[in-house]
């Protein structure tokens, strides 16, 4: 109703909005720095919680306090920083709208006193402009949360727009007659991203079903890796891993992982129960009953424990099987691959954390058990690769030796020398 007094409004307007994309602006590093620190907290707290049995036996507990006080600290200082400019809005906003209200008022006033504005105008305008301002004042309120809340977008952005390591086929394979198992490592090579040697270099090998293949090496020499190339957990680099003469970049994802039981190093088991941790590795569509569970466990070496409990299947588990020792997660983790009846079994070191004696036993059931399977088993220990059908000598990324076990203690240097340290390890162990 007068022009005279709309000056201020775009006075007002403008510098309302400067002042707060001045704050924002600010804030925006602070809080992404934030995130960042944030993820530095928990990540040292995850490693005491994780190690917390070494960080006891080496009685570092003052140096992982201290470390976790100066994670916390710089996390503290600024969050305090960011809340800092966070309260600095409220006020500036607040401080700009009552200068612009007395302004309108003081101005209206002298115009009033002039003769050339009427009280009602000037009431009528500063309540048009209050409500302006107000609009504002809400938008400034949503401001407030936006610089946490465009960082955190960023964040959960990223990882939505990662591309996945292992992608299925645009016409994947699919058969419905299932899989024989017949595995075969064509000139296979590796490198990780970033890497600057490859970590397995032209790597052939052919397991048929019904036999069982030993990989050996020493530690680095890739023999994990190989292992998760056969079902896919990576992509190779170079040649091709077939599976039926089938590429296994080429079936149906889900296909192939029905078609293949892992026991990784580490048998990780989720919370739960027994027989949840079973039933997980059932194949998708498959039913499981008790009997197969506890043929399972049998064959595993796992029924004893599970049976003397009185919940027995219904056993709990807690979050990383911590409530089991390590041979008994590993046994666990063994039932948990024989429950789907795959056609390629592979052992990843799953041996490692059981005795002679147990050992022996879990073999003795699984030659019977995967008798039609094809069984690849990366081990360390003599007396698993003995019984194995073909053995594969791994060495820096390499296959340096492949054959029986017979064949390559006449003619395999590395094996040789592999055989003669478990020998000398057994030897010095017996000795009165």
């Amino acid at each position: 109703q007068d022009a005279g007094l709309s000056w201020l409004l775009l006075v007002s307007v403008p510098v309302l909005a400067v002042t707060n994309y001045w704050i924002v602006s600010r804030m925006l590093p602070i809080f992404r720095s934030m995130q960042q620190l944030i993820d530095a907290v928990n990540r040292v707290m995850r490693d005491q919680l994780s190690g917390v049995r070494v960080v006891r036996a080496f009685a570092r507990e003052p140096f992982e306090r201290e470390r976790f006080a100066h994670a916390n600290r710089t996390l503290s200082q600024t969050a305090l920083t960011a809340g800092t400019w966070q309260a600095l809005m409220a006020p500036a906003t607040t401080l700009t709208i009552n200068v612009s209200s007395v302004a309108v008022i003081w101005f209206g006033g002298l115009r009033i006193d002039s003769g050339h504005m009427q009280v009602g105008s000037l009431i009528a305008f500063l309540a048009y402009f209050t409500q302006i301002l107000m609009a504002v004042l809400m938008a400034t309120t949503t401001l407030m949360v936006l610089p946490r809340a465009a960082v955190c977008a960023e964040r959960i952005s990223e990882v939505l727009s990662t591309r996945p390591a292992v992608i299925s086929s645009e016409h994947p394979v699919r058969r419905p007659r299932g899989v024989d198992g017949r595995v075969q490592l064509d000139q296979v090579s590796f490198r990780y991203p970033g890497a600057d040697q490859p970590v397995l270099q032209d790597i052939s090998l052919f397991a048929a079903p019904g036999t069982t293949t030993a990989l050996v090496g020493g530690t680095g020499s890739g023999k994990s890796t190989l292992v998760s190339l056969i079902c896919r957990l990576y992509d190779v680099t170079g040649g091709a891993v077939l599976l039926d003469g089938v590429d296994v970049r080429d079936y149906e994802i889900e296909q192939l992982w029905s078609a293949i039981g892992l026991v990784p190093q580490r048998g990780y088991l989720f919370s739960g129960t027994v027989a949840d941790n079973l039933t997980y590795g059932a194949a998708p569509g498959q039913k499981v009953t008790e009997e197969q569970m506890w043929q399972a466990l049998r064959m595993a070496g796992a029924e004893g424990f599970v049976r003397t409990h009185h919940d027995g299947l219904q056993m709990p588990v807690a979050q990383g099987g911590v409530n089991f020792s390590g041979g008994q997660r590993q046994r666990l983790a063994i039932a948990r691959a024989m429950i789907r009846r795959p056609a390629v079994y592979l052992f990843d070191d799953a041996f490692s954390a059981l005795d002679v004696h147990t050992d022996a036993k879990i073999r003795e059931s699984l030659r019977q058990f995967t008798a039609e399977a094809t069984v690849i088993i990366v081990a360390q220990r003599l007396s698993t690769i003995i019984g194995a059908d073909h053995v594969i000598v791994v060495d820096d990324g390499r296959v340096v030796g492949a054959g029986t076990h017979e064949s390559l203690l006449a003619s395999c240097p590395a094996y040789i020398e592999f055989a003669d340290s478990q020998s000398l390890s057994a030897g010095v162990g017996g000795r009165p």
